[in-house]
Formats: structure tokens, C-alpha cells, sequence
């Protein structure tokens, strides 16, 4: 019974020790530089074409639905670019993009490192003298942290090239119309906001992930445990800093 009451504070402490030794060795740049240019291509660029799809029918969608909501012929259409364009700024770009990440890069550092551990492939790398943390998580939580605020970037731009497409296609309102009603209500806190969101998203994705592919046990069968766990651990604490951030910042 005690043990299951202490279990998160171990975990929790454990996640934090992890972390304070990896950052710990920012100064060893040689060590994880060459990886952490692996990792920025793998979770930026790679990442990109399933993040600009997504993001880009999450902006159409969103202008579809603005358009079926607002029937009364006194409202202007300018009004569903003020909707959209803040919206993909504030939440969409961010969260979406977090959700397909947590499923698609945090399972892939989960399993990674998972293998790595249950192969002894961490255990040869520690025994030739080499600092396992400093080489392994701390470039995949830096490559985070640095691509995800770009992925963001592009998710907003593409979300709101979707929703002034999809407008004009549509019949909904014309570009100019969508432009004018994003500039009406623009205000500059919201893409910085954005970008907080995706700074926080990312180091919780990659961190997780590597905190539970790190530890591993179990062979095969705890590999896939892992996984499962870094994505749906993800996703459950994006939604806790997302309503955390909303609730402090706006």
C-alpha cells in the first residue's frame, strides 16, 4: 500500500534527476552535437508533411464551421477570419500539432531508447566510458524544444492558408474578406502565446518520452509498454499545460 502511495514521488523524482544530468552536460557540446543534428532532422523535418496536413484541414474545417454558425445576414464575413485566425494561433496549431507529435515522435524515442536499454546497447556505451544521458536524451529533448515552436510556425501558416482557401472555394467570403477580419481583432500576444505552448509541448513530449524508453524493462513486451505509455502520458500532460498556460497567461 505504501509503496503504491510513494510510486509517483519516486517517479517524479526520478524524471527530475534525469533531467538535472542531462542538462547538467550542456557543456559537453562534442558529445551530442552530431546527434542532436539527427534528432532536429527527425522530429522537424520528417515531422513536417503529417503537421501541414493536419493542420491545414483543421484550418478548413474550422472556416467551414464558422461559416455554418454564423447565418444571421447582419453579421459581416469578415467576422469568420477574426475567429479563425485566432484560433489556430491560440490553440489549434499548438495542440494538434502536440497530439500528432506525442503519437509519432514521442512513441518513436520511447521505443528507441527502450530497445537500446533491453538490448544492453546504454549498458556497452556507459561501460566504454561514455555518458549515456548527456549522449542520448539531452539531444532529443534540445531538438524538441528547438523544432517545435518551427512546426508550430508552419501549422499556423498553413492552417490559415487552408481556412482562406477553403473560404474562397467555398463561396464563404473572399480572401481579402479573411484577411481584413484577422486584422481586425490581431492582437500580438497570440502568436508569442502559441509559441510558448509549443516550446512547453515539446519538452514534455521528448522529456517523457525519453524518461520512459531510458528505463525500460521488461524486454519486448516493455518496449511496447513504453510506447504506449510516452504517447498517452504525453498527450494527458499537454492538456494539463495547455488549460495551466490559458489559465496563467490569458
Amino acid at each position: 500500500m505504501a509503496d503504491r502511495l510513494l510510486a509517483p514521488f519516486y517517479t517524479l523524482g526520478r524524471y527530475i534527476l534525469l533531467l538535472t544530468r542531462a542538462f547538467s552536460s550542456l557543456d559537453e557540446v562534442r558529445t551530442y552535437w552530431g546527434n542532436l543534428v539527427t534528432q532536429m532532422v527527425r522530429i522537424g523535418i520528417d515531422s513536417l508533411p503529417i503537421t501541414a496536413l493536419a493542420a491545414a484541414f483543421s484550418g478548413a474545417v474550422l472556416t467551414v464551421q464558422t461559416a455554418y454558425q454564423l447565418e444571421a445576414s447582419f453579421i459581416p464575413n469578415t467576422i469568420i477570419g477574426s475567429i479563425v485566425v485566432p484560433s489556430m494561433m491560440l490553440e489549434l496549431a499548438a495542440v494538434i500539432t502536440g497530439f500528432i507529435l506525442a503519437g509519432r515522435v514521442g512513441a518513436r524515442i520511447a521505443a528507441e531508447l527502450g530497445t537500446m536499454r533491453v538490448s544492453e546497447q546504454i549498458d556497452a556505451l556507459e561501460a566504454m566510458g561514455l555518458n549515456s544521458i548527456s549522449f542520448l536524451i539531452l539531444p532529443r529533448v534540445l531538438a524538441g524544444i528547438i523544432m517545435f515552436p518551427v512546426l508550430y510556425v508552419a501549422a499556423c501558416l498553413i492552417g490559415i492558408g487552408g481556412g482562406v482557401m477553403i473560404g474562397h472555394v467555398g463561396g464563404f467570403l473572399s480572401a481579402q474578406e479573411f484577411i481584413d477580419g484577422a486584422r481586425q481583432f490581431f492582437k500580438p500576444f497570440d502568436p508569442f502565446f502559441g509559441l510558448i505552448k509549443s516550446f512547453t509541448f515539446g519538452f514534455i513530449i521528448t522529456s517523457i518520452a525519453c524518461y520512459k524508453g531510458y528505463y525500460t524493462t521488461g524486454g519486448a513486451e516493455g518496449v511496447g509498454d513504453a510506447t504506449t505509455q510516452a504517447a498517452v502520458q504525453s498527450c494527458v500532460f499537454i492538456l494539463i499545460a495547455d488549460l495551466f498556460l490559458a489559465v496563467t497567461l490569458l
